[in-house]
């Protein structure tokens, strides 16, 4: 899946920003709860980082841009950078983080849960991690639009905010902010939603392409009057003082 989610936001790094004008408000959100934190000594990253919308929007610099597409790291502004496949957990310089940031990258990974988890125990203790994330109650417009045309969804399986704040919570992190949004795009049938999403580079999936046929009964019964729904979990948390128990 790490090669696929790849080549897709590689071959759309020239206007992803343009397309990502949800991810931009989170971003400006996130760095809003973040704007007094006070960060212990220690590394600083932003996990995912892309193109650095989420690093721009923080009041901490220097943060270290991590992401898997080399072809957005080129385009973003914050440096250092490094090219990293975060399936593989964090490089061994980010342990005792004073802070890690992500925004809309943790629902590409393999485990999301244990991931973060692993990122949570790499805090230093007092340290802080920022996390934006869409999760499963994303899409049920195209959910519903999938069952009811009787073909495959192949939107992204999104990790569940319950299942990932107890991953936090087992890690030892205390939530200062935790909360749930929902954000909708402006009315738009199925065949706009989905060039979107590949114009963002946001396309790749574990199922396999529609067929034609398929793609077309999907349109058919994708309702037309009603925004797609994303739901977003912001979460900014501490890593308690004393170590957490292994998991």
């Amino acid at each position: 899946m790490n090669s696929l989610v790849r080549r897709h936001f590689g071959r759309r790094a020239a206007g992803y920003e343009a397309q990502a004008l949800l991810q931009r408000a989170v971003a400006c959100r996130l760095g809003r709860l973040c704007r007094d934190l006070p960060l212990p000594a220690g590394p600083r990253a932003d996990l995912g980082a892309g193109s650095g919308l989420l690093s721009r929007a923080l009041p901490a610099l220097g943060l270290l841009q991590l992401d898997l597409c080399p072809e957005l790291l080129q385009r973003n502004p914050q440096q250092p950078h490094l090219v990293w496949d975060l399936n593989d957990g964090l490089p061994s310089a980010l342990q005792g983080a004073a802070l890690l940031a992500s925004g809309f990258a943790l629902q590409w990974l393999d485990d999301p849960a244990g991931q973060l988890g692993h990122w949570c125990r790499a805090l230093a203790p007092g340290g802080w991690l920022a996390l934006a994330v869409p999760t499963a109650g994303s899409f049920p417009q195209w959910h519903r639009a999938a069952a009811a045309a009787g073909v495959a969804c192949t939107a992204l399986e999104l990790p569940a905010a319950d299942r990932l704040l107890h991953a936090a919570s087992a890690a030892g992190l205390h939530p200062r902010h935790s909360r749930v949004l929902r954000f909708s795009r402006p009315h738009q049938g199925g065949l706009a939603v989905l060039r979107h999403l590949r114009r963002l580079g946001a396309d790749a999936s574990r199922r396999p392409p529609l067929t034609a046929g398929e793609l077309r009964r999907l349109l058919a019964h994708w309702p037309q009057q009603t925004p797609l729904t994303w739901e977003v979990l912001l979460l900014v948390g501490q890593r308690e003082h004393t170590k957490a128990p292994a998991p």
